[in-house]
C-alpha cells in the first residue's frame, strides 16, 4: 500500500453533513419547534448563514457541493438517469475532480457515510462510484430515496448489501457508522473528510413509534399557526435582521386549517416528519460525541446545510405491489411479511414499515417558512438553506452571516481551510473547469467583529459585497440569478420577476414591470452563465419522454381536502378499500 501525500501542519478535519429535502426553517436555531438540540448547540458556537442557497434538488445539489461547479458542468443536471440527447449524462462526470479527490491527494483519509445519488447504475460498479471519486471507504444507499427500515441500493464501498437486521433503522445506522469513522480515524497520523449525506428527512415517512408519540398534540394547532409561530421565533433569533421577511401567504393549493378535513391524520404525517428530523439530529450527535471523546472537536470544521427545500410531493394512495413496475426503491412487504401500503390517505397512518408516505404541500410550505414554493424550484422556498458551521480551532467569529452564497462556494472555502496551494491535481486541472465559487472563510471569521454580513451588518452592506459574485439557478427549466440585493427568476415557460431581497426577502412583490431594463440585463447575465456552463433547454427533454408514461411513484395528486367534502371523500375511500380487496383476491385465485 503507498504512502499517503503529506498535509499541510495542523490540517484540519472536514465533517460534512447533508440534510434531504430539510427546509429552511426545519431546525431549532432556525425557527423550528422540532427538537434538533445538537444543531442548536453547533449553531451557537458556530456561525449561522441566513442566504445560503443550493440547487434546488438532490442529485444536483450534490454534485455542485463536491466539485465547486454548477451541476450541469458536472452531467447531473437533473438527476441520476440518461436524458440524451436533449439532456444530461446523469452520472458524476470523471472529468470533475471531486472534494474526496482533492483532500485524499493532501493526505487525508477520506470516508462517505449516507447517501450517493450520483451514478445512474447502482448495481455495478462504474468511475460513478465513491470508491471510484476519492473516497476511501463508503457505507450507505448509492440510489435515491428508500425505506429506512429496508433500504435499497446499500453497499459496503463496491458490495452491495442486503439488510437483514430486524430493529435496522437507516438515520441510526448511519450516525453510529460515521462515529465509527471518526473513532478509528481521529487515532492516526493524517487528518480525515468524512462526508455524511443522510437520508432524512426525505419521504418515506419512517420513524420509531416513541419519536412520533413525543410529538403527539404539537401540531394539532395546524399548519397556519405553525407558519406563524416559526416566522416569530426567527425574528427573535435574529434570522432576518436587516431584512424584510413577511409571512408569505398559505399556498392557495392548501386550505385554511380550521376547513380541513381529517385533521388528526394531517396532523400525524407532521408529527411522523419531525421525528425524521430528531432522529437525524439525534445521530449528528453520536458525530459530535466522537469528535470530542477523540480530542478532535477543537481542529475539525463541521458543515451542516440541506440539499433542496422541502418537498412538496405526493405520492397516491395504493398497495406497493400494484404497482407496474415497482420502483426499485419501494418495498412490497416488511420483514414480516406484511404488504406495505404506498401513498398519502388518512386510512394510511404513517410511520412504520408498511406504509410509504409522504407529508405534502401544506406542510411543506411549513417546512419553508416564510417563502414560497418548494424543491425544484428555485424560488427561495426551493433553493434556501441553513447552513452552520463550527471549526473551534480556526478563528470563526460565532453569529449570523448574511451575505449570499450557493453550494459552489463550499468547496474554496474547505481548500481554503486545509491550506492547500496547489489547484490542480492528477489529470485533473482545476482552472478548466474553474471553480466556480469563492471562499467564505474570511467572511466567517470577521461574523462578530461587525465585517461584511456579520451579525451587526446590514443587508445594503452584504448585498454590496456580494454584487461581484452573482449567483445562478437553474433546473427543470426554472431560472434565477442573485447579484447583490437584486434576484431575477422565472418558473419554466413564465416571465422573469425581480425581487429586491434586502427589502423583500419572501419575494412576494414583482418589481419587474417598473425595473424592464434591470431585468433584460439580468436576464441576459443569466443567459450568457447558461450558454457556458451547458444548461439544456428543458422543452426538448420533455418532448423526448413518452407520450403515455406509466404513473409513477409521485403523482399529481392532493392528499388535503376540506370538510365540506368529508362525505365526498369517505365514500371514495369506501370504494377504493372494496376495489383493493378485489384486486388482492384475484391475485390468489
Amino acid at each position: 500500500m503507498s504512502a499517503r501525500p503529506a498535509h499541510a501542519p495542523n490540517a484540519p478535519n472536514i465533517v460534512l453533513i447533508l440534510a434531504d429535502d430539510l427546509g429552511f426553517s426545519d431546525i431549532g436555531c432556525y425557527g423550528s419547534e422540532i427538537r434538533t438540540p445538537h444543531l442548536d448547540g453547533l449553531a451557537r458556537g458556530g456561525v449561522r448563514m441566513s442566504s445560503f442557497y443550493n440547487t434546488a434538488r438532490c442529485s444536483p445539489s450534490r454534485a455542485s457541493l463536491l466539485t465547486g461547479l454548477h451541476p450541469h458542468q458536472t452531467g447531473v443536471g437533473i438527476l441520476t438517469g440518461d436524458t440524451r440527447p436533449a439532456g444530461y449524462p446523469g452520472d458524476l462526470d470523471s472529468s470533475c475532480a471531486t472534494m474526496a479527490d482533492l483532500l485524499g491527494a493532501r493526505g487525508y483519509r477520506t470516508s462517505a457515510i449516507g447517501k450517493w445519488h450520483l451514478a445512474r447504475d447502482v448495481r455495478t460498479p462504474n468511475d460513478a462510484w465513491p470508491t471510484r471519486r476519492g473516497f476511501d471507504t463508503f457505507w450507505g444507499p448509492l440510489g435515491g430515496a428508500c425505506s429506512y427500515f429496508d433500504p435499497a441500493t446499500m453497499a459496503s464501498d463496491e458490495t452491495l448489501l442486503e439488510i437483514e437486521e430486524e430493529d435496522f433503522h437507516l438515520t441510526e445506522q448511519l450516525g453510529e457508522r460515521a462515529a465509527q469513522v471518526i473513532d478509528s480515524a481521529a487515532g492516526g497520523p493524517d487528518p480525515f473528510f468524512l462526508y455524511l449525506p443522510f437520508t432524512a428527512p426525505h419521504w418515506p415517512l419512517h420513524a420509531r413509534p416513541e419519536e412520533i408519540d413525543s410529538y403527539r398534540g404539537v401540531y394539532d394547532r395546524g399548519w397556519d399557526a405553525v407558519r406563524q409561530e416559526r416566522l416569530r421565533a426567527m425574528t427573535r433569533q435574529g434570522v432576518f435582521d436587516g431584512l424584510a421577511a413577511a409571512l408569505t401567504p398559505r399556498d392557495p393549493g392548501v386550505p385554511a386549517w380550521d376547513e380541513t378535513a381529517d385533521q388528526a391524520w394531517q396532523a400525524r404525517r407532521m408529527q411522523t416528519y419531525a421525528a425524521q428530523v430528531t432522529a437525524m439530529d439525534q445521530a449528528i450527535g453520536r458525530v459530535l460525541d466522537a469528535l470530542d471523546r477523540t480530542g478532535s472537536r477543537e481542529n475539525t470544521m463541521v458543515l451542516f446545510l440541506s440539499d433542496n427545500g422541502g418537498c412538496a410531493e405526493e405520492i397516491a394512495p395504493g398497495w406497493a405491489d400494484d404497482m407496474d413496475p415497482v420502483p426499485y426503491n419501494l418495498p412490497t412487504r416488511t420483514r414480516a411479511g406484511t404488504r406495505v401500503r404506498r401513498g398519502n390517505a388518512p386510512w394510511i397512518d404513517p410511520g412504520g414499515a408498511d406504509t410509504f408516505a409522504s407529508y405534502g404541500r401544506p406542510w411543506a410550505n411549513v417546512s419553508n417558512t416564510p417563502f414560497r414554493e418548494y424543491k425544484h424550484w428555485v424560488h427561495e422556498g426551493g433553493v434556501a438553506t441553513p447552513l452552520i458551521v463550527s471549526w473551534p480551532g480556526g478563528g470563526l467569529r460565532p453569529g449570523w452571516d448574511r451575505s449570499p452564497h450557493q453550494l459552489t462556494d463550499v468547496l474554496p472555502t474547505v481548500l481554503d481551510a486545509v491550506g492547500t496551494a496547489s489547484r490542480t491535481l492528477a489529470g485533473h486541472s482545476l482552472e478548466d473547469p474553474a471553480l466556480e465559487g469563492r471562499s467564505m472563510l474570511d467572511a466567517w471569521r470577521r461574523v462578530g467583529t461587525g465585517g461584511t454580513g456579520g451579525t451587526n451588518s446590514p443587508a445594503s452592506t452584504a448585498s454590496t459585497a456580494s454584487t461581484a459574485h452573482p449567483l445562478f439557478f437553474e433546473h427543470e427549466g426554472h431560472g434565477a440569478i442573485r447579484r447583490g440585493a437584486w434576484k431575477c427568476v422565472r418558473t419554466h415557460g413564465g416571465p422573469w420577476e425581480l425581487y429586491d431581497m434586502a427589502a423583500d426577502r419572501t419575494e412576494t412583490t414583482d418589481l419587474a414591470p417598473s425595473r424592464p431594463a434591470l431585468v433584460e440585463e439580468l436576464a441576459a447575465t443569466w443567459q450568457q452563465w447558461a450558454v457556458r456552463c451547458g444548461v439544456k433547454d428543458r422543452r426538448p427533454i420533455e418532448d423526448q419522454r413518452p407520450a403515455r408514461p406509466r404513473p409513477g411513484l409521485i403523482a399529481d395528486f392532493s392528499s388535503t381536502v376540506t370538510r365540506d367534502r368529508e362525505r365526498e371523500r369517505e365514500r371514495e375511500r369506501e370504494q377504493e378499500r372494496v376495489h383493493e380487496q378485489e384486486r388482492y383476491d384475484s391475485t390468489r385465485d
